[in-house]
């Protein structure tokens, strides 16, 4: 499966248009971890936007004392990275290959780029963020009421 087609395929593109997708293509390539590979650090500058294919990955936070600790799991068709979306963000968590793992990486300073030259396009890749953010509160949520439920 080429860039094009992964780009297609993954639910990040879906609704968006034939000539959307293509000047996304330019800001894609193509990149494979093995299993334990960090893609990300924590506190490191937010430049790109990982669109998973297959495998899957890890979000860890450091705690002192403590090690890394494993917050949440992503894989195929999940979106890792929303740090990338403001100029000069960084990393908040570490993003660790759990298996063998391909996806695209979309250059966060490209895309942005073709957010600003093209509205329709910044508008639909907006509401995927805001969906992908929105999700993610919800998994912590719920992760709040499963730790803090009356013990049975």
């Amino acid at each position: 499966m080429n860039e094009r087609e992964a780009l297609e395929r993954h639910p990040f593109a879906a609704g968006l248009s034939d000539p959307q997708i293509s000047a996304l293509l330019p800001c894609a390539r193509r990149v494979r971890y093995r299993a334990g590979a960090v893609i990300f650090r924590e506190g490191a500058a937010a430049t790109s936007l990982y669109l998973i294919i297959t495998g899957g990955v890890a979000l860890e936070q450091h705690v002192p004392g403590k090690g890394d600790l494993a917050l949440e799991s992503l894989g195929p068709g999940d979106l890792l990275g929303l740090s990338w979306i403001f100029p000069g963000g960084h990393w908040l968590l570490t993003a660790r290959a759990t298996t063998d793992t391909d996806a695209l990486e979309l250059n966060a300073r490209d895309v942005l780029q073709r957010m600003d030259l093209d509205p329709a396009l910044g508008f639909a890749l907006s509401k995927h963020l805001v969906a992908q953010l929105c999700q993610r509160l919800e998994r912590v949520r719920l992760q709040r009421l499963d730790v803090y439920r009356a013990p049975k």
